[in-house]
């Protein structure tokens, strides 16, 4: 399994813009509403096949009767990593305690497993799966600004396992409180989220 994207979970998503752009010295883009869990987004390129999601409650979309995703529910304070999502083949199993359900906007089309208390476990450290089949994936549309992933950082019960499920060394276990940080490489340098 790889790396899909981080999810950085915010109150508002011009909130959320705002302080990306503060931090990275650009703004996200397009992105979309996610009518399965009543959230809307926007995206920033990490690359080939990568990226970051900046995600918020919809207002303007009926609450979804179940958790929303990222633990949004209830969401406070400053924008911060939320989880994380790696590619996953047809035919993986969900992590304990979510369900793979099908999510579509547009012309994209996505698997995606959806934790039953709206986080994956670990307070976000455990990944959610995502499969886009043949749908196309969205860092394709996704502007290039240099940004990369310089490192995932998870700590926390689990955290050590769930670093294993992607064969990437930019993924790590750290000690600390359970959470998880990313580092992202700029232009302008090292920017810790």
């Amino acid at each position: 399994m790889r790396l899909d994207h981080i999810a950085i979970a915010c109150r508002a998503l011009d909130e959320g813009a705002a302080w990306l752009r503060d931090r990275l010295g650009v703004s996200p883009e397009g992105g979309g509403r996610h009518p399965l869990m009543g959230t809307h987004n926007r995206l920033l390129s990490l690359g080939p096949g990568e990226y970051l999601e900046l995600i918020a409650i919809d207002p303007d979309a009926p609450a979804p009767g179940r958790p929303r995703w990222f633990g949004l529910d209830g969401f406070s304070g400053p924008p911060r990593v939320a989880g994380w999502v790696l590619r996953a083949p047809d035919g993986t199993p969900a992590p304990a305690g979510s369900a793979w359900e099908t999510a579509r906007r547009g012309d994209l089309s996505w698997r995606i497993t959806i934790a039953d208390s709206g986080r994956m476990g670990g307070n976000g450290v455990v990944p959610a799966l995502i499969d886009w089949g043949a749908a196309p994936h969205p860092a394709e549309r996704l502007t290039d600004h240099g940004l990369r992933l310089g490192g995932l950082q998870l700590s926390g019960d689990g955290a050590a396992d769930a670093a294993r499920l992607a064969d990437d060394p930019r993924i790590t276990a750290v000690s600390g409180p359970e959470g998880l940080s990313a580092t992202i490489l700029t232009p302008r340098g090292e920017v810790v989220l």
